[in-house]
């Protein structure tokens, strides 16, 4: 049997330990934006109708100049940013990777599953960037060989981008689902040197991205005063959440504006008292003093101090 993988959510596992339903709790295990990017009207057509190139071409075009993709790179869009990652063994025949722990664990699943090595050292790589969980920062001249960057939280802090050293050799990772708020929407893309992205674009089959999706990406990645109101409020938000766990003992390790890594002294005991006050936070089974909270939306910060 397959060990699950650990990863934030499992609300509904504590609903059923400690009480109430799902709309008396607030959940910051994960980092998503909790005020989401407003959906709009939704064509009929994206709905009854297979995608099509158009609407592809609109969503590329639009994620081109969000994310100041350089010419000489081209751009894949898949179901999530998790159906690129379980595809990018197929794009190297590196039989050892390279991912600096702990991170996002997906991205060894997938290459162990591919029958590869995972050590330290090795010349290909995979970089989280900024890291999950502690928010570490990596350079263009961390990039040696072949290197995946996962730039899933990267949106919060756009200048910090490794995308204009996208090419064969440095494949850059983007999510729709933590910056916009949308994870349910599954959008997520690559870009890389157009070829590569040829290659995935094959592994990943036709219609890989919804209608509706494409019509609300476009339309989000088009909209740059949202997204730079968006990073103020989140900033914002972070440094208020930084004080309040300061205030209770807590120490700052490390994160982005869409979560905060704590040390404290017993991250299960924490994890506890916030769950009393129906407010689920995300701990980790590598160390039992870091505790990881998302940002709550702003009509929960009562709920989240009292819990406190």
């Amino acid at each position: 049997m397959t060990q699950k993988r650990d990863h934030g959510g499992g609300l509904d596992a504590a609903v059923a330990a400690y009480g109430g339903t799902r709309a008396d709790w607030v959940d910051l295990s994960t980092g998503i934006n909790p005020v989401p990017y407003p959906l709009g009207d939704i064509s009929a057509e994206a709905w009854t109708a297979l995608p099509d190139k158009g609407a592809m071409d609109r969503l590329l075009t639009a994620a081109r100049a969000f994310w100041n993709v350089p010419d000489h790179a081209g751009i894949v869009v898949a179901n999530g940013a998790s159906a690129l990652i379980s595809r990018m063994p197929l794009l190297t025949d590196a039989g050892q990777i390279d991912i600096p722990a702990p991170t996002y664990n997906e991205h060894a699943a997938a290459f162990v599953a591919a029958g590869r090595v995972v050590t330290p050292n090795a010349a290909a790589r995979v970089l989280v960037h900024p890291n999950n969980p502690d928010g570490r920062i990596w350079t263009a001249q961390d990039l040696t060989g072949f290197t995946v960057v996962d730039e899933s939280f990267c949106d919060v802090m756009p200048t910090q981008s490794l995308v204009a050293q996208a090419g064969h050799d440095t494949l850059i990772l983007k999510s729709f689902g933590k910056f916009w708020g949308l994870a349910g929407l599954r959008l997520g893309a690559m870009i890389a040197a157009p070829e590569v992205c040829e290659r995935m674009a094959e592994y990943l089959g036709p219609w890989a991205v919804s209608g509706p999706a494409l019509e609300i990406g476009a339309r989000a990645l088009a909209d740059h005063d949202w997204a730079n109101e968006t990073r103020a409020r989140l900033g914002a938000d972070a440094n208020r959440l930084d004080r309040l766990m300061s205030a209770k003992g807590a120490n700052v390790v490390g994160g982005t504006s869409l979560f905060r890594l704590y040390q404290v002294d017993d991250a299960a005991g924490w994890q506890d008292r916030l769950a009393q006050g129906h407010v689920w936070s995300r701990i980790f089974p590598y160390s039992k003093t870091w505790i990881r909270l998302g940002l709550p939306h702003p009509d929960k910060w009562a709920q989240v101090e009292a819990a406190l």
